[in-house]
């Protein structure tokens, strides 16, 4: 889109898209950090459930500001990248959904492994976003 001139609103929607953006993938990278380095230094799991509690509420937000402005931005500008990449935001969008809602019933290791793949998918979004 730097080639393209943007209106100000449309400007102000890009800005917004990409906070959304660093927020969710930012956030799923600190994330993977921080699980295992709690993890080393105690074993009261309402300490990691109370940061995924947290990050929750910040990641969701997040997932809302950029399908909305994801999709006034996509207006008028269809691609089959574009449409991989929706494709690719609806499985992640599902991952987590399901991950929020079921990860307490899982294994650690299930669950290292579920944020694992939203992250490799989420990055492959943001692949796709750059080639838009």
């Amino acid at each position: 889109m730097g080639a393209i001139r943007l209106s100000m609103r449309m400007t102000v929607f890009f800005y917004l898209h990409l906070l959304g953006a660093t927020v969710w993938i930012g956030g799923l990278i600190v994330m993977g950090g921080l699980v295992p380095a709690v993890r080393e230094v105690t074993d009261d799991r309402s300490v990691i459930q109370a940061m995924a509690r947290r990050f929750g509420v910040i990641s969701w937000v997040a997932m809302g500001v950029l399908v909305l402005t994801g999709g006034i931005l996509a207006i008028d500008n269809w691609s089959q990248t574009l449409i991989i990449k929706i494709g690719l935001v609806f499985i992640v969008t599902m991952l987590a959904a399901w991950h929020s809602v079921m990860g307490g019933a899982q294994s650690a290791r299930t669950r290292g492994l579920i944020q694992g793949v939203i992250l490799i998918l989420s990055l492959l979004i943001l692949w796709a976003a750059i080639s838009l």
